[in-house]
């Protein structure tokens, strides 16, 4: 009886967190979406940045750039279809190759100069050669940079690369997804866990492939799977 009574108050405790967790991103974006409802003359340009590797970038196989199969631009479409009275810029400052400890570096310049009202931070697949603790410095110098601006800022988890078993926690990669995980909780910022809803779709019996380009870029359907994920924030 004692076991039972403690699983029901260990239960109620995680479903208060995740509560508690889900109105605190409501809050933080209650405003925003108000914003973008506003009709014009009153209305303004709202910025979402998003800042990362290739995947955001848009790149897909052999180098080739498909920008609006990218989940940000994706995303911008169901944003501007919702709010169709909002003024709603996408920049883009993602770059391929590049790791949260370059993107660090030209992060004041290159996203917080552009007054973003949202960002959005996805480094993890080119982090994995520099190791959980150089990238976290990165990521944590981000977080504080936007935090210290009052810029609302989200993180993802890495989309997935078919080298490595996105059911298998023990991977380089889904360390690093848990890292990210980890600083969203420590941070008290959104998150979009990309990783495991691509886990999801592979334990329903779907193909990791059915969502790649190539091993390490997702197609048009993969990034949609972000795409939702995001626009679930502001819907």
């Amino acid at each position: 009886m004692k076991t039972f009574t403690l699983l029901l108050v260990t239960l109620s405790f995680i479903a208060s967190e995740s509560l508690a967790q889900d109105a605190t991103v409501e809050d933080t974006f209650a405003s925003l979406k108000r914003e973008m409802q506003i009709h014009w003359p009153k209305n303004r340009l709202i910025r979402f940045v998003f800042h990362g590797h290739s995947v955001p970038a848009g790149y897909g196989r052999a180098g080739e750039v498909h920008r609006y199969d990218s989940y940000p631009m994706q995303f911008h479409r169901i944003l501007c279809e919702k709010y169709n009275y909002a003024t709603i810029d996408l920049a883009i400052t993602a770059i391929g190759g590049e790791n949260a400890i370059r993107g660090e570096a030209r992060f004041a310049d290159d996203v917080l100069a552009l007054k973003p009202d949202v960002v959005f931070i996805d480094y993890s697949l080119n982090d994995r050669s520099f190791g959980l603790e150089k990238s976290s410095t990165a990521w944590r110098s981000m977080i504080e940079q936007c935090q210290a601006a009052n810029v609302p800022v989200i993180l993802l988890t890495p989309t997935p690369d078919s080298h490595e078993d996105i059911l298998d926690d023990t991977t380089v990669l889904a360390q690093h997804a848990n890292q990210v995980r980890k600083l969203a909780k420590e941070y008290g910022v959104p998150l979009i866990d990309s990783y495991a809803a691509f886990g999801d779709r592979v334990r329903r019996g779907e193909k990791i492939d059915d969502f790649l380009s190539q091993p390490n870029h997702p197609n048009k359907a993969g990034n949609e799977i972000v795409a939702e994920l995001i626009g679930r924030l502001f819907l």
